[in-house]
């Protein structure tokens, strides 16, 4: 039976999820979305052991063929994500030390960029 987009996305989170527990952080959301349309979505938020709030792009690809999966968060990717942090950020009474981190799996490599990109 084939996968469809969903499950491997959903079980390339997982993977990604694992890997960053095994690191210590624990998972506070996932899939975090903003209401409405056009509004940007957060694939995990974690807290990292020194209490920052890590808001986390998962990217899947089969190869690094054409730039491979890093190379996929795009300018616009970004500001959907960073999007839907600040609306995240707004519910909370407290602004924590925040980043944003990648994880790119390729194949059977899963890599852990941390602060691939700031909020700027």
């Amino acid at each position: 039976m084939a996968t469809t987009t969903k499950q491997a996305g959903d079980a390339a989170e997982d993977r990604a999820l694992a890997h960053l527990r095994t690191a210590g952080l624990r998972l506070v959301s996932r899939n975090y979305r903003t209401p409405g349309r056009g509004g940007g979505e957060v694939d995990l938020i974690l807290r990292a052991p020194d209490g920052t709030l890590v808001f986390v792009e998962v990217r899947q690809r089969a190869s690094r063929a054409f730039g491979g999966a890093a190379a996929s968060v795009s300018a616009a990717k970004r500001r959907r994500i960073v999007f839907a942090a600040r609306h995240y950020l707004m519910r909370l009474a407290a602004m924590p030390p925040c980043r944003f981190d990648v994880v790119v799996l390729e194949g059977d490599t899963i890599e852990w960029l941390r602060a691939a990109f700031d909020a700027s």
